[in-house]
């Protein structure tokens, strides 16, 4: 044997009760109690015990019963001199029982230490305690020696038995989670391959379109600037703009849904700086950052867009300040603009993607959240619509999301 087999200990798969099926579980149950059972049963019904005597053995076994539960879980922690000392003391708790005349109590707790050591401790470790258990029961058993040798090689061999078939469940329970490890990794690879064949596809169609239509409209923009002034003209002109604005809004959320989809989403705290930068708000970011799962991370993305944009339209030239909040088990967005007078470029009111404070709120419940929205510092006071009375007042849109 090489050195490692004499000072590994058995996996801690090996040394729980992982792996047993249920019939196992219970067959092994009842045999313990019937062994407790019959074990009690045969010392008291030969020794009768009374008094301050019965008392102490009450308390003995107590004690020893505690030893035998901390070994267990010494041993499951893998700590050597801790399980040791445990394991000696036990053996002392049957050399005490033996010598006050409780003979059968000190065989059976001679032999669990011999079988229990060899199961649970390192060979280099189980053989010595395993030799002084045994030692324990040579010395008090009255069969002949044959008898004895046999049974005591009959000990340790069903002892080590006990320690293979526990390892190789325990290799057994390291190979199945393994597998499913491997499992996992495999779904997840066809996952991201698969996100990766749809951006692509994305990217090809829906962003190409995208970008040419910006091409088309900057053209359009240009070749109307150079016609005569006029209201007709200025009109064309207010829907060309507010179309090539929509076009970049589109292609911009294109490129952020596939940096989504290939997993190269920007941290949350730059993305919403840079959705600030185009109007000139004010961020800041409370706690401390941290990755959220991609659900809450693009819920809070889009929520943020939507409600810029809504400055935009309703409340053109309002002061805007952001606030994401990371908190211990939530993230918290607010965005409160001051208000503004007057309307957004013609045609932007009406324009949008639809989704709305409506479409907002519903978003975050899906996610357990909450959104609301208000007037002034309160929000929650919008109608069901979302529409607002901006004009000197301000609004605040307040986001929670589990994260």
């Amino acid at each position: 044997m090489t050195a490692d087999v004499w000072t590994s200990w058995p996996s801690r798969e090996a040394l729980t009760r992982q792996g047993r099926t249920e019939a196992r579980r219970r067959l092994a149950r009842s045999i313990r109690i019937l062994a407790l059972g019959s074990l009690l049963w045969s010392t008291f019904s030969r020794r009768p015990v009374e008094g301050w005597a019965a008392a102490a053995a009450v308390g003995a076994t107590c004690a020893l019963v505690l030893c035998g539960w901390a070994f267990y879980r010494t041993t499951l922690r893998h700590e050597l001199w801790p399980s040791v000392v445990l394991l000696v003391a036990l053996t002392g708790g049957a050399l005490a029982a033996h010598r006050t005349g409780f003979d059968i109590a000190a065989v059976v707790l001679w032999c669990g230490c011999a079988v229990t050591a060899m199961e649970r401790l390192p060979l280099a470790a189980a053989l010595p305690t395993t030799c002084l258990a045994l030692g324990g029961f040579v010395v008090a058993d009255q069969d002949s020696w044959l008898t004895t040798s046999l049974t005591t090689a009959g000990l340790l061999l069903g002892g080590y038995v006990l320690r293979l078939d526990a390892e190789a469940r325990g290799s057994a329970q390291r190979l199945l989670a393994q597998e499913r490890a491997a499992r996992a990794a495999e779904a997840e690879s066809a996952a991201l391959a698969e996100r990766a064949r749809i951006a692509r596809d994305i990217h090809d169609v829906l962003a190409h379109s995208l970008s040419a239509q910006l091409v088309h409209l900057e053209a359009a923009r240009l070749r109307i600037e150079r016609e005569p002034g006029g209201a007709f003209r200025d009109q064309i002109l207010e829907r060309v703009v507010a179309a090539r604005s929509m076009a970049r809004e589109g292609l911009a959320e294109t490129r952020q849904a596939l940096s989504a989809l290939r997993g190269e989403m920007a941290p949350l705290g730059d993305h919403l700086r840079e959705l600030a930068a185009m109007d000139g708000a004010e961020v800041t970011v409370e706690g401390a950052p941290r990755p959220l799962p991609a659900e809450a991370s693009q819920t809070v993305r889009r929520v943020a867009q939507e409600a810029l944009t809504n400055v935009r339209k309703h409340a053109p030239g309002a002061r805007v300040r952001i606030v994401l909040t990371y908190g211990t088990d939530e993230v918290t967005l607010d965005i409160r603009d001051s208000g503004g007078k007057g309307a957004g470029p013609a045609g932007l009111g009406a324009a949008g993607s639809g989704y709305g404070l409506l479409g907002m709120r519903e978003r975050a419940e899906l996610l357990g959240g909450t959104l609301e929205a208000g007037p002034g510092g309160s929000p929650g006071s919008e109608g069901s619509t979302g529409s607002r009375t901006r004009e000197g007042k301000g609004f605040t849109v307040r986001l929670r999301v589990p994260a």
